[in-house]
């Protein structure tokens, strides 16, 4: 199917001299696993069938960087990772090779680094003020009469910093600035700061006070913090893209590297943060003469991707959540969800709790946050005698309960443009559930707060255009995302366990099912509208890898023999359990463990136990990473290892992981061959393609055996498939012939390539074509619930002509055949038609 006599003619797809992926690989790069590395890896790469390789950002990062999110120099590629050289020699390796390259941006931050240093032009803001020539990159104010920003990195209160001789004036080179020479500088233990012209001769105090800055106990963070942050992370400052002089400076380079041929595509890490992410995207895409761009954006339920942006889709959240759904057996959810309420003792819903979740963030993490855009919107109605009356306090309760009650990321709405119907139904509902949560009086501050939101006429006339009005909108919509990702990924996940593999980004249990016909639907919806959109099952950002998923999942269809079995098992090591140890969390350990169990048994306690001390502190309820009850949390651990080492527990949980192996083994394949098959352009994330037991970054981010996995694919590729092959050559097998199909199929990833649901007489099978022209040139075939798989009469009904079945060669004609007799071997079929 050759590309080259189609015209693209869909509104979200590459130019038609622009690169479109068909499949990509995402790589981590890190100090460990340079550009040098990815030219080793090259040749498997290709082998593997793969045609468009992803690298995780490459501009220089803050020291000591492991994901390279925390970049403090858009002018340079990251030294650690090889410099501009490496790049350069990775990027003739991956052309030479047939293959392209996509790029990860980060456009919404920058690290706040030790030393500070490293940030030049952070620096330059703190030493220089207003006359630095970086002074309207960041989203803070620098004034003379005011605090400066707060750097919040002191253990101590300042004064006893002071008092204890811990700040010390001293004279340096500061590297980045050598054409200075040497310079004063604040020291406190690995930190450096730059001391503003003029103050370095006056006392210590005095001086501290005439900074740009204000040095701050790290406590004080989330109460007074004056600086956009990404999310909570105080050391993650944000920009103003929004800006053209911040754009074309934080993109020039990588924009140069584009134009130089060296990169093809890009991912746009969370532009929810962003003040316009319509507008950014506009510009990208004039910048780009139109490349494939793809943003990391989180849609929530029946939400849709804004369509006035200018870019391919979502990196594809929104269908790993689908294809989650279709693997989890809807009868299963209930009792699952009852053991959940036994063990937890909460009767709460999933409702309650993300609620619970949100408020708790927004009056701890993110208060700094609430109170910043809270004053700003009584400072609007302060400046206006129509709405003076509106109190600070009655203001900050209203934009609270609004920012809760949000039930996506954020809208859309432009400072001086009338919202969509869409934006303001978000926003108004969201009002609307605030108001069970307010008294009578702040009522009227609602209104007045949602019109100002809305940018409405609301108190005197012709006022809707001010500045801070304008603001008000912005901030509101960049401060819902930061508490929906704290409160809901980062809290509600780790506290309504009811059923862990659904607790995943872009999901969560309200979405726990997805049924055939909805994914045929929602299908037929990307055809039209995002035909190249991304398709991920795993990333790095994903709470548990999609094998772990496909083994907790499964477990819907064992509901109640997984009942029984924790009944059994919790009496056995109930004398270990803490008498205070969280029911919510207990119920998480559980899974974890039959989640990443292997034929070798549990999983190391070296990952297993930083994994539950970052769940525990991500549930906030009886330890935090602020608040850590170490006592707590060392009992939990030893309950784990109880569980693990316990003789009767370990035979009985391995017993029930062999039970259960066939049914996770179709989750597995079945997750597979839809990732590979369905509308879209799917991202193999570095190293699934054989299983993985991996849980939440870090452990995500583990150093990938590519020699093994070589060795394995060219052994698979001499000898075949054997016939006592395991789960993973069976993975690396289905992976392998899939990706090769679409690189020799690239009309895979176009909008030229249909969709079309097949008739099949079982909820046990989901079916397929893809369609060219109208034309059946590829059917999908996976079995869902294995485990309830009773009897194997059931068919499927295969379009006209003669089929290949990829995995096995075996050739069956179109019409009705039985499901046993397609699948075959494995779980899954993938046909071709013979004369396409």
């Amino acid at each position: 199917m050759s590309t080259s006599s189609v015209l693209r003619s869909h509104s979200h797809v590459p130019a038609e001299d622009k690169r479109q992926p068909v499949t990509t690989y995402r790589l981590q790069l890190t100090p460990d696993f340079t550009f040098d590395s990815v030219c080793e890896i090259v040749p498997y790469l290709k082998q593997l069938g793969i045609t468009d390789v992803f690298f995780s950002p490459i501009l220089q990062a803050a020291p000591g960087s492991r994901h390279g999110y925390d970049v403090v120099d858009h002018a340079k590629i990251s030294a650690e990772l090889g410099g501009l050289a490496g790049f350069e020699r990775a990027s003739k390796a991956i052309h030479d090779a047939g293959m392209y390259l996509v790029v990860d941006i980060v456009p919404n931050h920058m690290a706040v680094p030790t030393p500070l240093y490293h940030n030049r032009a952070l620096w330059s803001v703190l030493r220089d003020g207003e006359e630095s020539l970086f002074s309207n990159w960041f989203d803070l104010e620098i004034k003379d009469d005011g605090d400066g920003l707060l750097l919040p990195v002191l253990g101590q209160r300042i004064g006893g910093v002071l008092a204890d001789g811990e700040l010390s004036l001293d004279t340096m080179v500061v590297p980045g600035f050598e054409a200075d020479g040497p310079m004063p500088v604040l020291r406190y233990y690995d930190h450096v700061f730059p001391v503003r012209q003029g103050t370095q001769s006056l006392p210590l105090a005095e001086l501290l006070d005439r900074q740009y800055y204000r040095l701050a106990y790290w406590r004080v963070a989330n109460e007074e913090l004056n600086y956009r942050r990404f999310f909570d992370v105080d050391t993650l400052a944000a920009i103003r893209v929004e800006r053209p002089e911040v754009f074309k400076a934080s993109h020039e380079l990588l924009l140069g590297l584009m134009q130089r041929g060296l990169i093809d595509s890009f991912r746009i890490d969370h532009p929810d943060g962003l003040a316009d992410p319509r507008e950014y995207f506009r510009h990208l895409h004039d910048a780009t003469h139109g490349a494939w761009l793809v943003a990391e954006k989180i849609l929530e339920a029946d939400e849709e991707l804004p369509d006035d942006w200018q870019c391919s889709g979502t990196t594809g959240y929104d269908a790993l959540r689908r294809i989650q759904g279709l693997f989890t057996e809807p009868a299963g959810v209930g009792p699952l969800t009852q053991l959940y309420s036994e063990i937890s003792q909460s009767t709460a819903s999933v409702s309650r709790t993300e609620i619970e979740a949100k408020r708790h963030i927004v009056s701890t993490s993110l208060y700094a946050e609430m109170h910043r855009l809270a004053t700003l919107i009584a400072e609007v109605c302060h400046s206006d005698v129509r709405l003076r009356d509106h109190t600070f306090r009655r203001i900050f309760d209203v934009v609270s309960e609004i920012v809760i009650h949000m039930s996506r990321y954020r809208a859309y709405v432009v400072p001086g443009e009338r919202p969509s119907p869409e934006d303001e139904r978000v926003l108004r509902d969201a009002a609307q559930k605030a108001r069970d949560f307010l008294d009578e009086d702040s009522l009227e501050t609602l209104e007045v707060v949602v019109d100002i939101l809305l940018g409405n006429e609301i108190g005197s006339a012709g006022r809707t255009l001010e500045e801070r009005r304008l603001e008000a909108i912005v901030r509101f919509q960049q401060v819902c995302g930061a508490v929906m990702a704290k409160g809901v990924e980062d809290t509600t996940f780790y506290r309504y366990t009811a059923l862990t593999s659904a607790n995943e980004v872009g999901g969560g249990p309200h979405h726990m099912i997805c049924s055939p016909d909805e994914f045929h639907a929602w299908q037929t919806y990307m055809h039209h509208a995002w035909p190249v959109s991304g398709v991920v099952t795993s990333t790095h950002d994903t709470k548990r890898g999609e094998d772990v998923r496909a083994t907790i999942s499964s477990l819907t269809q064992f509901a109640d023999e997984w009942t029984s079995l924790l009944h059994t098992l919790r009496a056995i090591v109930q004398t270990q359990r803490p008498a205070q140890l969280d029911g919510q969390f207990e119920n998480l350990i559980w899974q974890t463990i039959i989640g990443t169990w292997t034929l070798a048994g549990p999983i190391s306690y070296e990952r297993l136990d930083p994994y539950l001390l970052k769940a525990a502190r991500e549930q906030k309820i009886w330890t935090t990473w602020t608040e850590q009850n170490q006592s707590s949390e060392t009992k939990m651990l030893a309950y784990a290892h109880a569980i693990c080492d316990t003789p009767d527990v370990r035979q009985a949980l391995g017993q029930f992981w062999e039970k259960i192996a066939p049914a996770v083994r179709g989750n597995i394949l079945g997750s597979c061959v839809l990732h590979y098959t369905m509308i879209g352009v799917p991202d193999l994330y570095q190293g699934q393609e054989i299983t993985q037991n991996s849980l939440v970054d870090p452990d995500n981010r583990r150093p990938i055996d590519f020699v093994a996995l070589q060795a394995s694919l060219d052994n698979l590729d001499k000898h075949g498939l054997a016939s006592n092959a395991d789960l993973d050559e069976e993975k690396l097998w289905i992976t392998s012939r899939l990706t090769r199909l679409r690189e020799q199929n690239p009309l895979l990833a176009s909008a030229h390539m249909g969709y079309q649901p097949l008739p099949v007489s079982t909820g046990h099978a989901l079916a397929f074509a893809r369609t060219l022209n109208s034309r059946a040139v590829v059917v999908t075939i996976a079995t869902r619930s294995i485990g309830l798989l009773t009897h194997t009469d059931h068919t499927v009904v295969l379009p006209e002509g003669e089929w290949e079945n990829i995995f096995t060669g075996d050739i069956v004609s179109g019409g009705t055949q039985a499901l046993s007799d397609l699948t075959g071997r494995f779980p899954v079929a993938v046909f071709s038609r013979i004369d396409s």
